[in-house]
């Protein structure tokens, strides 16, 4: 039983701190409405779950094997992430057409996740405190216990967008919100070089 509540306090951690992920969750849940951004929140979800699998099937020790390829996938997640952040900070503020809007796909959550380097350094740190012995029963339990926790922390994140949305009843104000955003997803890029 410790070691299920020692996951979960982990996942906890990981999973709710502020990263790229939940500030897109976020700013989705703003833009278009809670049920909208349950795309991006079940995307992200999916995506670091699988991450989490593979890592703890093996993929740490090919990415120990071969460092270079840690440090592209790094390259890649900040690349995308300024790119975001460049998106965000160029939004011209328009609301959607309907109380909801469409919001971030299922698959921009999962690629997400998997150029998101904060994710890369939970699985990986995940993988080598709770799973270093490989145990694939255990490498399920851990991903059981992620799934949960990282799906109702990312989605805490777009809920609390969405009780921002009725504050954001403007252009200027989304353009504000977004930009602000759009300089915190920029700020984690610079904690990540």
């Amino acid at each position: 039983m410790n070691l299920v509540l020692s996951m979960a306090a982990f996942a906890l951690a990981a999973s709710l701190s502020p990263g790229p992920v939940n500030l897109v969750a976020l700013g989705a849940g703003a833009r278009h409405g809670f049920r909208a951004s349950l795309r991006h929140v079940t995307g992200a979800t999916v995506g670091f779950t699988v991450l989490l699998v593979l890592t703890g099937l093996g993929l740490q020790e090919i990415l120990q094997r071969w460092p270079g390829l840690t440090d592209l996938v790094r390259w890649a997640g900040v690349a995308f992430l300024v790119y975001l952040a460049i998106r965000l900070a160029a939004d011209d503020g328009r609301l959607s057409a309907g109380p909801e809007g469409t919001g971030p796909t299922l698959l921009a959550g999962a690629v997400m996740q998997w150029l998101n380097p904060k994710a890369w350094l939970a699985a990986v740190a995940g993988t080598g405190a709770y799973l270093s012995d490989g145990d694939p029963a255990r490498v399920w339990l851990f991903a059981g216990i992620y799934f949960v926790i990282c799906y109702l922390s990312v989605g805490s994140w777009a809920y609390a967008g969405a009780h921002l949305r009725r504050h954001l009843d403007s252009p200027a104000r989304i353009r504000a919100f977004n930009r602000l955003m759009a300089a915190l997803l920029a700020g984690s890029t610079l904690f990540l070089l």
